[in-house]
C-alpha cells in the first residue's frame, strides 16, 4: 500500500528559510561574544580618611612704602584776646599788699546761686499733688459761696438756659486764684457769670508737694439751675 504525504507536512520547501534563520541567530551570538565587556569589582573604602602633609605656600606680606611721606598736621593757632587796662572786670578780688595784722578783712559774700530745680516747681503747674488746694471751710463752704454770689443771667432766664459751666483755674503756691477760663460752657451769659464768680474767691489754702506749696490746675463745675 502507498505511503501519501501532505504536502503540507513536507519540509523540503522550507529548508533554505530555516538555513537562513539559522545563519542569522548565529551571527547574533559571535556579535554579542565579540562586544561583552567584563570588568573587575573594586571595594572602595569611603570611611578611610588620609592627612594631607602637603606644605603650604606661606606668602610673604610686603610693606607698601609711599613715595612720599603725608603732610604734617595743620598747625593750631592760639588766638589770644588781649584786655585793656581800662576795662572793669566783675567779681575781682582786691588785694592789699600793705595788710598787717591790725589790718581789717571784710568777709567775702560768695553770689548767691538758684537752684533750677526749686526755680522750675515754682513755675510748673501740677494737676495731681499729694495735697490738693482746699477752699477755705472745705467744699460746703464753696458751694455756699456759689449760691450766694451768682446772679442767674436775664438772657439764661428768658431762653430757659440751665446746666452746668465747667470753669478750670489755677491755684497758686499763695492760694491767690488765677488763670480763670471756661472747659465747657452752656451760653446766655453764664459762662461770663462763672468766672466773675471764680475771679472773686478768697484765697485757697494752696496745694503741696514733698511738702511745699506749688501751683495746682483745679477743674469746678458752676451750676445753673431755674427755680
Amino acid at each position: 500500500m502507498e505511503q501519501k504525504k501532505s504536502q503540507k507536512a513536507d519540509l523540503e520547501s522550507k529548508k533554505l528559510i530555516f538555513t537562513q534563520i539559522g545563519l542569522v541567530i548565529a551571527l547574533a551570538v559571535i556579535l554579542v561574544a565579540f562586544e561583552w565587556k567584563s570588568y573587575e569589582k573594586t571595594v572602595q573604602d569611603l570611611g578611610a580618611r588620609q592627612a594631607d602633609n602637603t606644605a603650604e605656600d606661606i606668602i610673604p606680606i610686603t610693606e607698601q612704602k609711599l613715595k612720599t611721606p603725608p603732610p604734617p598736621p595743620p598747625k593750631q593757632v592760639v588766638k589770644i584776646n588781649v584786655v585793656e587796662d581800662d576795662i572793669e572786670v566783675e567779681d575781682d578780688i582786691d588785694i592789699d599788699v600793705e595788710a598787717d595784722d591790725n589790718t581789717e578783712v571784710q568777709e567775702y559774700i560768695a553770689p548767691v546761686k538758684v537752684d533750677e530745680e526749686e526755680s522750675a516747681e515754682e513755675t510748673q503747674i501740677f494737676m495731681v499733688v499729694e495735697s490738693m488746694p482746699e477752699y477755705p471751710g472745705g467744699e460746703p463752704a464753696l458751694y455756699k459761696y456759689l449760691a450766694e454770689n451768682i446772679k442767674y443771667p436775664q438772657m439764661a432766664k428768658e431762653s430757659g438756659i440751665q446746666g452746668r459751666v465747667f470753669v478750670t483755674f489755677v491755684v497758686e503756691r499763695d492760694g491767690k486764684v488765677t488763670d480763670v477760663r471756661v472747659l465747657r460752657g452752656i451760653g446766655g451769659g453764664c459762662d461770663e457769670e462763672a468766672i466773675r464768680v471764680v475771679n472773686n474767691m478768697p484765697k485757697w489754702s494752696p496745694g503741696k508737694q514733698r511738702g511745699k506749696s506749688v501751683r495746682v490746675q483745679y477743674n469746678l463745675p458752676v451750676k445753673f439751675t431755674l427755680q
